[in-house]
């Protein structure tokens, strides 16, 4: 009889325990809610800009708001490196990891200092809805199940352009194994 009180007691406090735990990181059906946990954490609202002459960078606010012929020449720059090879740790033409990509377009197009992994670009701007996306919208997903690990930028109707292991490509974000490990997507400019 006092083991099945001890017990009783043992689930009663694990309960609440376990509870809390899942608010941090809580799976709907089989994969991690990532968009609510990074909705919740502090997300960044602005961003480090290289002057136009040089000197110190400027902060700007984050969606930042960029003309639309740089927003166009983004999408052009995007087309002249598709197929350009995969490389851990890559950011430049001569080879690219997901996050190095990213940063790399940004950076030439708008001149934004972008962070340099994909879990801290997952923490800037803010989360929109899968239904909401438009071009130039990052869209991030969970390859492993349980981190933000891999990145890529909306290029158009439910496509979106990356660096995977086979090199640079634009590719379907419902195709099932995207749509599967899709986390969530975040707006860090918009075309004025």
């Amino acid at each position: 009889m006092k083991l099945s009180k001890m017990s009783l007691l043992l689930t009663l406090i694990a309960m609440p325990l376990f509870g809390l735990s899942s608010c941090q990181s809580f799976r709907t059906g089989s994969e991690h809610n990532f968009e609510s946990k990074y909705s919740l954490k502090k997300r960044k609202t602005h961003i480090s800009c290289v002057a136009e002459r040089g000197g110190t960078a400027v902060i700007k606010s984050l969606p930042l708001k960029v003309s639309g012929r740089t927003y166009d020449r983004l999408f052009s720059s995007i087309d002249e490196l598709l197929g350009t090879a995969y490389r851990s740790g890559g950011s430049a033409p001569d080879g690219f990891d997901c996050s190095g990509f990213v940063q790399y377009l940004y950076n030439q197009q708008f001149r934004m200092i972008l962070p340099r992994t994909t879990g801290e670009l997952a923490l800037l701007g803010s989360v929109v809805p899968e239904n909401n996306l438009k071009r130039g919208d990052l869209v991030f997903f969970s390859i492993d199940g349980n981190n933000i690990d891999h990145v890529g930028m909306i290029v158009g109707k439910d496509r979106f352009a990356h660096a995977s292991n086979s090199g640079v490509r634009v590719d379907d974000l419902f195709a099932p194994y995207y749509q599967k490990r899709y986390a969530f997507g975040s707006r860090i400019i918009t075309p004025k």
